[in-house]
């Protein structure tokens, strides 16, 4: 028997819009920075590698769906091929500095998204 919580987790996921899963990537992406951030600052190598490695794929989703139709697609890849160096090297070096300036660019398009989701309404 499934966690009604797990249930209601994946329910939400799966009959959300498209934006909203945009939005869900990059709070999860948020989420994942956060622990990673402590993970280094507790010493903890093997915990920060899960959560970096869990932000860089949210970062690679978020790659694979942009719409190269559009001009700006081609900016946000740029930023998003960035924050992926950045993470990288966070997660080689355990270097918070690279990890917050990461985390600071995920946080502005995060932000950026929710107005245009509430723009739509």
């Amino acid at each position: 028997m499934r966690n009604p919580y797990q249930q209601y987790k994946q329910n939400s996921v799966l009959t959300a819009p498209a934006g909203e899963l945009t939005l869900m990537l990059y709070n999860g992406a948020l989420k994942f920075c956060t622990q990673a951030e402590e993970a280094i600052e507790k010493q903890d190598p093997k915990l920060s590698h899960i959560y970096l490695i869990k932000v860089q794929d949210i970062i690679s989703e978020l790659t694979i769906t942009l719409d190269n139709k559009y001009p700006i697609a081609a900016e946000m890849k740029r930023l998003y091929d960035y924050i992926n160096e950045l993470l990288i090297e966070a997660n080689m070096k355990k270097d918070v500095q690279k990890l917050r300036e990461a985390k600071g660019l995920i946080k502005e398009f995060r932000d950026t998204w929710q107005e245009v989701i509430k723009a739509k309404k």
